[in-house]
């Protein structure tokens, strides 16, 4: 079949059996062409939790998938692919958290959004790249606090609110590598450019980069949100490349650079238009989440959606 033909079946399949296509951000730009909603991962979560569609399909990682099926028990959620992971989500495990746990027993555990559901179901406060903050930040004082799975995200939370936390030692592979080398030379080749930088990255925390009148910590709908109403016509974009599609197709006129163009998630890679023809075609892969387990993490993620 021809692009435009897979393309066109998708359109109908997606009318036919009442379906919400999900994307994120580093999902191919085709996909997210054909997406009724693009975001992150809070975004997301929030769009599988309103729908009133039959289907969800996520074109996204498996723990996102879950946590649609979390939030939607009642819907069918489908990921047009069967193995794509993430190394988040692999970096921690619900046996670790619980034995913080049973050493911490009036502790917090403060979760990323990318983990699995089983890990959900450990923590207290799920939180995401944009909400992180504010959620820390409302904890109560006196309290030990585990964040995780990501390193670099809970140092620079731990910086901003001067919590005192224990981090998880994890990380996403991509970000690791956007380090404070690469984003000083960015700086040093881009003398007109903003940075844009994911709190991911393991260059967020450094001082220099921190303190740098044209360094931003945002999270990717922060990114976006700077690009469109900055009068700055150039920009660095520090986080997943396929980020800059939709950059470009808000902000014609403007240029944005890949801070490591080949840096790439291939877990976020693996479906194309074809694999979302066959998984609304075949209504596969489903993901379920076990009750005992979809109950417990659904705990913590209504307390991340009450937060902006």
């Amino acid at each position: 079949m021809k692009k435009e033909e897979i393309i066109a079946e998708i359109a109908r399949l997606k009318k036919e059996k009442n379906v919400l296509i999900l994307a994120h951000y580093y999902a191919r730009p085709e996909v997210q062409d054909i997406a009724d909603f693009i975001g992150d991962s809070l975004q997301l979560s929030r769009q599988a939790a309103e729908t009133q569609a039959d289907i969800i399909l996520f074109c996204g990682v498996h723990f996102m998938a879950e946590t649609a099926a979390v939030l939607s028990p009642y819907k069918k959620v489908l990921a047009p692919t069967k193995y794509a992971g993430c190394s988040l989500a692999e970096g921690a495990d619900a046996e670790g958290l619980r034995r913080w746990h049973e050493k911490n027993p009036t502790g917090l555990v403060v979760s990323y959004v990318n983990t699995t559901a089983a890990v959900k179901a450990e923590t207290d406060y799920c939180v995401t790249s944009s909400n992180a903050l504010e959620i820390v930040k409302s904890l109560p004082a006196g309290v030990p606090v585990l964040f995780g799975p990501d390193r670099n995200l809970g140092a620079y939370i731990a910086k901003e609110t001067g919590r005192e936390m224990e981090l998880w030692d994890a990380c996403c592979f991509v970000h690791e590598r956007i380090d404070t080398e690469s984003i000083e030379a960015a700086l040093y080749a881009y003398p007109e450019a903003d940075v844009l930088i994911h709190p991911e990255s393991k260059g967020a925390n450094d001082v220099s980069v921190m303190n740098h009148p044209r360094c931003f910590m945002y999270s990717t709908a922060g990114i976006l949100a700077h690009a469109s109403r900055s009068s700055k016509q150039q920009f660095v974009i520090a986080t997943e490349p396929e980020t800059l599609h939709l950059l470009k197709k808000q902000n014609p006129g403007k240029e944005f650079i890949a801070i490591q163009l080949e840096n790439r998630c291939h877990y976020m890679k693996q479906a194309g238009l074809w694999e979302v023809l066959e998984a609304l075609r075949e209504e596969k892969y489903r993901v379920t989440v076990p009750d005992e387990i979809r109950e417990r993490a659904l705990i913590s993620l209504e307390r991340m959606l009450r937060f902006g």
